[in-house]
């Protein structure tokens, strides 16, 4: 073998073993990469999160003990300002938190829900309907109502798993995005110079008011006439699909849930599409229940009792609705009365503050009403 060949064998073997050697020389710095992340990006990344009630009612969730919580709802924005979880504690002992976004997707529950099994164990699962009526396209059209539910959620392979599975692949922003929303979110520096966000910088931050979120806004409507509406309409076949999928999954899990629809403005054909969902829900055993049907139970009145004409409740509103889903929790389920434990001592507190606000919130809502100043209308 020539001299030249020799050499030309041995650069060849370096070049294999440099190779062979070279599949892994990525590792450290993807180790330190992740490290870095978790240390400083993880919770920059936090804390440059868009502000606002969402952040923080989830925050507060993460914040609640361990195993604390007796009833979780799960919805869109019929849920944190139509029932007030101090109320229902000072009153009952009660636990009841809710993990609810703006315009939240039905595709969202089933994630949500095991969001909320990492850390609690409620008695209780309670989902608000309203949105199942949407088609899935009018609901992606504006990805920030996917945003509302990943963006808030910790860091985790099931927060992976939800954006997988409601970011289209070919979203205009690309999943990696989602993933590390940090990217979404870098020019908000501003954040970190809020005291506020510091305490979400571990997304661990006690919510005063435990989700709820005061209204006391006035937005009069006529009650709708649905009284006598019969028959039943099919909800879009998205929509069933993933109902199914969620009725499903509390069966396989064994977990105990209630679905509810608050009481709104509402059409003669959402009603036919609520007769629609009771009877796919009463199919697999689990109570439907369909608020519109109790508006004198309730004492609703839509002149007064709405923020928004007849889309969501103002204080008022709220405060009725509350006594009447504790009134079908007491008598419908055994839950638990904490009240006198010292574990549960902030609820005390949320409940005092709850008492204090409500009385605010009642006497501007009588004021703007016998001044006749309503709120102003959206044009959407």
């Amino acid at each position: 073998m020539s001299e030249k060949n020799g050499s030309e064998r041995k650069t060849q073997e370096r070049t294999v073993k440099q190779h062979k050697g070279g599949r892994w020389t990525w590792l450290p710095q993807a180790v330190c990469f992740l490290a870095l992340f978790g240390m400083i990006l993880l919770p920059v990344s936090y804390m440059v999160r868009t502000n606002g009630d969402v952040k923080d009612r989830f925050a507060g969730f993460y914040a609640e003990k361990k195993d604390s919580l007796d009833v979780v709802m799960i919805g869109s924005s019929p849920v944190f300002p139509y029932y007030a979880a101090p109320k229902l504690w000072g009153e009952t002992g009660i636990a009841m938190y809710p993990l609810s976004t703006n315009v939240q997707r039905p595709a969202a529950m089933k994630y949500l829900m095991a969001e909320a099994e990492k850390t609690q164990s409620p008695q209780l699962y309670i989902f608000e309907m309203r949105m199942f009526t949407m088609t899935e396209e009018g609901l992606t059209d504006n990805m920030a109502y996917t945003r509302g539910v990943t963006d808030n959620m910790r860091y985790s392979l099931l927060r992976a798993e939800a954006i997988q599975g409601l970011v289209p692949e070919d979203d205009e922003e690309g999943r990696l995005s989602y993933y590390f929303d940090i990217m979404k979110y870098h020019t908000n520096w501003k954040m970190l110079a809020m005291p506020s966000e510091w305490k979400n910088m571990f997304y661990h931050n006690s919510h005063p008011l435990k989700g709820y979120t005061f209204r006391d806004e006035v937005g009069p409507q006529p009650m709708p006439d649905i009284a006598d509406v019969e028959g039943e309409k099919p909800i879009p076949p998205e929509q069933e699909a993933c109902l199914k999928e969620l009725l499903l999954t509390l069966q396989k899990g064994n977990q105990d849930a209630l679905f509810l629809v608050s009481p709104y403005g509402e059409s003669a054909q959402e009603q036919q599409m609520f007769h629609y969902m009771e009877g796919i829900v009463a199919s697999y055993g689990y109570p439907f229940l369909n608020m519109n049907d109790y508006y004198d139970e309730i004492g609703i009145v839509f002149e007064e009792d709405f923020a928004d004409y007849g889309s969501h409740t103002n204080a008022v509103g709220a405060e009725k609705c509350t006594d009447f889903l504790k009134e079908y929790l007491q008598e419908h389920y055994s839950l638990p009365d904490h009240r006198g434990d010292a574990s549960y001592a902030s609820w005390d507190e949320s409940y005092q503050l709850w008492k204090k606000r409500q009385e605010e919130a009642v006497e501007t809502v009588r004021e703007r009403i016998a001044k006749g100043e309503y709120a102003e209308i959206v044009e959407e």
